[in-house]
């Protein structure tokens, strides 16, 4: 019993004593709070750090990938075929399954940075030029001084030595045939051409149409005109119903305009042109022409010696050329002109697949002349409002002031712009509907420029069929031609010990 009693006098006494100081527990807890937050703190610092490397890597990576400067070699081509084996049935899209060429070329792009942008481009030894952005929808760029004023004239003597001839001539006939191998009736070519569907043609719908077409440059009066003169617009509004374009046949503008006799101002395109090779052999001017083409667009030597040539064109006073596309859009049923028949594909619908345009100002125009893109840099695209009220944006002899971008021709300035998107795997995307352009009229004075298309089929597997095919044609005519000259030289011995 006496234990517990002292134990209840210390505890008196202890409660008796004065309080212990608080000071050094209040030190405590905030150092250890303080010590918990760094901890906190120094770890979300480090996580942000590591995220923001990892962005900045990210960035790089895909700067260097879409500027290709390790991901092509300018001579690869489509020689090898792949061994591995093929599997059957469902099939990714990105590799197809029937095919055995492996994506072992890509197309590197040029990043436009913004509008404005000066990047700084070696394209001869020994000099540097200074390549401006232009817009980004298109991507366009302008080159100032890429060719000397000799080149220039070199050039034009060549295209004028060669002769020129009439870029547009009279109203393409074939109409009706195609769209009997087609099989349309005329319910299916209304609703095609009807392109906001509201059971009317509207005179926009038809005049696009037509001007596609037909090659001839209608306005709304004289759509007009034609309706008058066909007797289909019966209540006179404008407007053509299903019923009222039954009645009309597929060529029936076409017999109209020849009865009516077209002048040259009414073609979509007044100028005169030629062609101009660039290959082995060809003028070492033009040659060269081709090669700093390859450095300007960095894309494989082969895609641009296996292109079209080089097109010189002159725009005399009033010559023009009326906005268009360089290449159309390419759908499934679709074939590209340079690829179709290694392709071994037959189909109605061809077009150009120029996936870049490389534009030469060969002269200073006097007055005009300038190439108009009018819808650069919009916001959104839409074919309808391309003719709106009394302005047509398509008319580079009207309305050429009304577009957003036109670029004067100086000589011996290059413009080039991509005519088709990516499609994010460093091949040709859809069709880019901004590149839409126009030679505005030359109101005085004679305007030379020449046009350097690069051919490339959005469909990978076709342009390495293609490829394949020509070097393999080439392999042959190398053949033949080193036993034509073993011949040759074997008939030499034979005369000379006889």
């Amino acid at each position: 019993m006496m234990e517990p009693q002292d134990n209840i006098e210390e505890d008196d006494t202890a409660a008796s004593a004065p309080p212990p100081p608080r000071s050094l527990p209040r030190r405590r807890v905030p150092l250890q709070k303080s010590s918990v937050c760094s901890r906190s703190y120094f770890m979300v610092v480090m996580v942000f750090f590591h995220v923001y490397i990892i962005n900045v890597i990210a960035l790089l990576l895909y700067v260097h990938y879409n500027n290709g400067t390790n991901a092509i070699t300018p001579n690869r081509d489509f020689t090898s075929r792949d061994n591995s084996p093929k599997v059957t049935g469902a099939s990714n899209p990105q590799t197809p399954a029937d095919s055995g060429f492996p994506r072992n070329m890509f197309l590197p792009r040029i990043e436009g940075i913004r509008v404005g942008h000066v990047q700084k481009v070696s394209l001869v030894p020994g000099k540097v030029h200074e390549m401006k952005t232009l817009s980004l929808k298109p991507l366009l760029f302008e080159i100032p001084e890429f060719l000397s004023e000799e080149e220039c004239g070199v050039v034009v003597r060549l295209a004028q030595l060669k002769g020129l001839m009439e870029s547009q001539v009279m109203v393409p006939e074939g109409q009706e045939e195609l769209n009997q191998q087609l099989n349309l009736t005329p319910e299916e070519i209304f609703n095609f051409l009807d392109l906001n569907q509201d059971g009317q043609l509207q005179p926009h719908e038809i005049l696009t149409h037509s001007r596609v077409r037909d090659g001839i440059w209608l306005t709304s009066e004289n759509l007009k005109e034609i309706y008058d003169g066909l007797k289909v617009d019966q209540d006179g509004n404008g407007l053509l119903n299903l019923e009222e374009f039954r009645h009309l046949k597929s060529d029936a503008f076409q017999r109209f305009l020849l009865q009516r006799g077209v002048e040259r101002s009414q073609l979509v395109r007044n100028s005169r042109h030629t062609w101009l090779y660039q290959g082995q052999g060809a003028h070492q001017v033009l040659q060269d022409l081709r090669k700093r083409v390859t450095r300007l667009t960095r894309l494989p030597s082969s895609l641009v010696e296996l292109s079209e040539p080089l097109q010189v064109v002159r725009y005399e006073q009033g010559g023009h050329y009326h906005a268009h596309h360089d290449s159309g859009p390419v759908y499934p049923e679709t074939a590209c002109t340079h690829t179709r028949l290694a392709a071994n594909t037959t189909s109605p619908f061809q077009t150009s697949c120029r996936y870049i345009t490389v534009l030469f100002y060969l002269n200073n125009v006097e007055e005009g002349g300038e190439t108009t893109f009018p819808v650069a840099d919009n916001r959104t695209y839409e074919e309808a409002s391309l003719i709106q009220n009394d302005v047509d944006l398509l008319d580079t002899r009207k309305h050429c002031d009304k577009g957003n971008l036109r670029v004067k021709p100086i000589k011996g300035t290059a413009v080039f712009w991509y005519n088709y998107l990516s499609d994010g795997r460093g091949w040709v995307g859809e069709q880019d509907e901004y590149s839409l352009h126009g030679g505005c009229v030359v109101t005085q004075g004679t305007k030379w420029v020449a046009n350097n298309w690069i051919n490339v089929d959005p469909d990978y597997q076709r342009q390495a069929r293609y490829q394949q095919f020509v070097s393999q044609q080439q392999e042959t005519q190398e053949q033949e031609e080193l036993i034509s000259e073993l011949n040759s030289d074997q008939h030499i011995e034979r005369h000379q010990d006889l």
